[in-house]
């Protein structure tokens, strides 16, 4: 095919489309002018065209990086299927294949390649690349560049050395789902070079969003599956195990649905995959494995049976459904043992930052999960996209908690979160407003801040509500890089002034993740667990030639077994535990605990 004169002609007499989308066309001339690019828009918005459209008016070829095996080949043959000459290298490929399309890339006849981030990154590959004409470069799924996003990939760090093989052509990077940290890594990874940025909003305002309690989840997810009347749908949930049984159990109540997970062989996942695609079923159920690259327009619904991990995934899941901007639903089912769960399995890993970050991602998704505000303001501020107005389409908004002055309260929590220095986390904050007698608090000297007290009325969950809602609606950021320090926006300096009124919702305290842990705790510890931890005390205390509550008191003992902290910030949370005894004690303590949670295992 031979380049068009317009990105106009090409989007009408190639793709068939009449008008750009919001953001196309600004992005397509930038590259055009040899810019570099970062594309933030939604799932659905329309991103491949920013690249194919240019791809078509440059001479040469152009490389479209990307993770997604299974989109590479949904797009190679949308591209065929218009005409444009297209292909892919990745390791699905027999090498006979692979030359194939290396052949026709050398000889100028292809328009698009498509490439694993594996493939750019062998010496094969750069010895080929150098002898075809590439006019631009882009990455797709971009995220994957920072350890700060969802899906980070090492490999992804690496692709930055294209630079130095391709000094002059424009580069695009493109990603849904980045919140503001991500965007600065993608930047600096990438080596964009004073890139134009478009950064869409985050809002899909025809999804509505709702999240419902788990009481009876299978004959919740049925209920509702039958009141979508043969609509398509995801069902998305956490285990191989569990998509197999909720397969069957949908199945028996004759349901057409088909499971989907890493599990099953490549045949298979093709089988469900295309009779979803082709309508022949109406649902599945399916790990995150499924849906990445998964261009049906037509999906009415996607259900999370289980919590996710974070709310970038939960994001990108859930715009699956209405691609096409007619009304589409997104069901969460919520129970807070699931949190509980979760957070349990990531205390097993190694600590590492990498464990900090998944950390502070799940209790974001978990208040996103317990929130009161509207849920696409709990979305668009995560994502830095400042909202104060609700949405009207989520179930906080159709079905609204109690509401009362909230002014007095957030004012409170941001006079701690200023007097301390805007260095500290969540529980260091209420501690601090609750005026509990911590070694921290001391250390600091904060026990001399005039707020020091401030909040002692009210409970620790009270306070974790009214700062999630409060962070919800952008008055306070969480900094991911500042170990979730909790920070004032610009938008909190009326609010201090008293110039606004603030409503908060009246703080729910029935339905809270850290209280069901609190409360599990308080009903029994690891008797076992602070036995051992009783004997290490006394073999420390002998050889110190102290006594062992000096060491740490039974009370601290009994929190350590009920909590099993791994970490260092996890062991500062306990009752007793300062910064000296955790230099001195703390690694002895840890290492039995995170030995006696293995052996459980």
């Amino acid at each position: 095919m031979q380049p068009h004169s317009t990105p106009q002609t090409i989007l009408q007499n190639v793709f068939g489309y009449q008008q750009f989308r919001q953001g196309q066309q600004e992005v397509i001339e930038a590259t055009l002018a040899g810019k570099d690019t970062l594309v933030i828009m939604t799932t659905g918005g329309g991103k491949s065209l920013c690249y194919q459209v240019p791809s078509l008016c440059l001479e040469g070829i152009t490389l479209v990086i990307s993770p997604l095996i299974s989109l590479m080949k949904d797009q190679v043959d949308q591209l065929l299927t218009n005409g444009i000459e297209a292909g892919y290298l990745n390791s699905s490929q027999t090498l006979e294949e692979q030359r194939v399309i290396e052949q026709k890339a050398l000889s100028g006849q292809l328009k698009l390649l498509y490439l694993s981030p594996e493939k750019v990154m062998t010496q094969g590959f750069y010895h080929f690349i150098s002898h075809c004409k590439i006019s631009f470069i882009a990455v797709d799924e971009a995220h994957c560049v920072s350890q700060w996003g969802h899906d980070f990939r090492p490999e992804y760090t690496l692709l930055g050395n294209l630079r130095n093989t391709f000094p002059n052509i424009p580069l695009m990077a493109l990603t849904a789902t980045a919140d503001p940290t991500t965007r600065a890594d993608i930047l600096l990874h990438l080596r964009l070079n004073e890139p134009h940025t478009y950064l869409g909003s985050f809002d899909r305002p025809n999804i509505r969003y709702t999240v419902q309690e788990k009481f009876k989840p299978m004959e919740q997810l049925a209920k509702f599956i039958a009141g979508q009347k043969g609509k398509s749908g995801i069902v998305y949930c956490n285990s191989r195990k569990k998509v197999e049984e909720i397969t069957e159990k949908l199945s028996a109540r004759n349901i057409s649905v088909m499971g989907y997970h890493a599990g099953m062989s490549v045949q298979q996942r093709e089988t469900v995959q295309n009779a979803f695609q082709r309508d022949n079923i109406q649902v599945v159920v399916a790990t995150v494995a499924f849906g990445m690259g998964i261009n049906k327009s037509n999906v009415r619904f996607v259900v999370h049976f289980d919590l996710p991990r974070s709310i970038e995934s939960y994001y990108q899941e859930t715009g699956r459904a209405g691609r096409d901007d007619l009304p589409s639903q997104a069901v969460m089912f919520y129970d807070p043992a699931d949190y509980a769960w979760l957070q349990k399995m990531l205390l097993e890993e190694p600590e590492s930052e990498q464990r900090d970050i998944k950390q502070h991602k799940l209790q974001a998704v978990g208040a996103f999960a317990e929130s009161q505000t509207c849920r696409r303001l709990v979305l668009l501020n995560y994502f830095g996209e400042s909202r104060r107005e609700p949405c009207k389409n989520c179930d906080i908004c159709l079905d609204p908690p109690r509401k009362y002055d909230g002014l007095i309260d957030a004012q409170k929590v941001m006079s701690v979160i200023y007097r301390t220095g805007q260095t500290f986390g969540m529980h260091h904050v209420i501690a601090v407003l609750r005026g509990l007698n911590h070694q921290k608090i001391r250390q600091y000297g904060h026990d001399q801040l005039s707020v020091y007290g401030i909040g002692k009325e009210q409970s620790q969950d009270y306070w974790v509500s009214v700062i999630r809602q409060l962070i919800h609606l952008g008055l306070i950021k969480q900094n991911i890089v500042n170990n979730s320090a909790l920070q004032l926006t610009e938008e909190a300096r009326p609010v201090l002034r008293s110039e606004v009124k603030l409503e908060l919702a009246t703080p729910r305290l029935t339905f809270s993740a850290s209280a069901y842990s609190q409360k599990q705790a308080s009903i029994r510890y690891d008797k076992d667990l602070f036995a051992r931890l009783r004997f290490l005390r006394k073999q420390i205390a002998d050889k110190e030639n102290i006594p062992p509550y000096v060491v740490f008191n039974d009370a601290t003992l009994e929190e350590m077994a009920q909590f099993t902290p791994t970490t260092k910030v996890e062991m500062l949370d306990i009752n007793g535990v300062g910064e000296r005894k955790l230099e001195r004690f703390g690694d002895a303590f840890m290492n039995l605990i995170q030995s006696h949670l293995a052996a459980r295992r």
